[in-house]
């Protein structure tokens, strides 16, 4: 597989360390330093987690698996044995078969539904995880949409220092607000890349779709910022 086929979860985490490190120098003395500190940690959480989540998932299967051929080997002694006992008590007309064959069927109902669980259990273990990862994700969007409202230059209490942002600095802090999300979005699909699970790929989808909403009003923030500058 070609480096250019998949996201890579290194260079991700690069990037966030490298926005930090941007943000703190541009703008020292705001909350947006921790908060991209704190997307930071999450690329590394979701970096870190990839491969130990493929692990855990193979060891899981295997047990579900392995606890799956038990459960098919039981429903299947319990009906030899069951047909040895009614033959063994000389069960001739048809009639008499029918209590040996409704209880096989229902066996096999119940083993068939034991079955799917745990064959389908790790995969529903993982998006779990993962769909817990990506509400993390999706919080933090929201927090960096919060970070930004305020800076339209109208003084705000919920500003996040007390020293007040010359113009320049709102467009420096904006366009950061914008690399944030962009940030949130990319490791969003770094999630992706670790299941094809219908539901995550759309929880991805819709962040993915937030950012971008969210990074749009930005910039037509900064447009109307540089349009009152000049």
């Amino acid at each position: 597989m070609s480096a250019y086929d998949e996201l890579s979860a290194q260079e991700v985490a690069q990037t966030a360390g490298g926005l930090t490190a941007a943000i703190r120098r541009d703008l020292p003395d705001r909350g947006l330093v921790d908060l991209s500190a704190r997307v930071e940690e999450v690329v590394a959480t979701v970096s870190v987690e990839s491969p130990a989540a493929r692990r855990e998932i193979r060891s899981t299967r295997r047990v579900s698996q392995a606890v799956s051929v038990v459960v098919v080997l039981a429903a299947v002694t319990a009906f030899v044995l069951a047909v040895r006992a009614a033959v063994g008590e000389g069960v001739e007309r048809e009639v008499d078969w029918l209590p040996l064959l409704e209880s096989t069927i229902n066996d096999l109902v119940f083993a068939g539904i034991a079955v799917f669980f745990l064959w389908s259990l790790p995969e529903r273990v993982h998006r779990r995880k993962l769909l817990a990862l990506l509400h993390r994700l999706r919080s933090l969007a929201h927090v960096i949409d919060m970070h930004q409202l305020s800076k339209d230059g109208t003084p705000s209490p919920t500003d996040d220092a007390k020293t007040p942002l010359d113009e320049r600095s709102r467009v420096v802090y904006l366009r950061h607000c914008s690399e944030l999300l962009s940030l949130v979005a990319k490791t969003a699909a770094l999630v992706a890349e670790q299941s094809r699970d219908a539901i995550v790929l759309d929880t991805v989808g819709r962040i993915e779709q937030l950012t971008a909403n969210l990074s749009t009003k930005i910039w037509q923030k900064i447009t109307w910022l540089d349009q009152d500058r000049g």
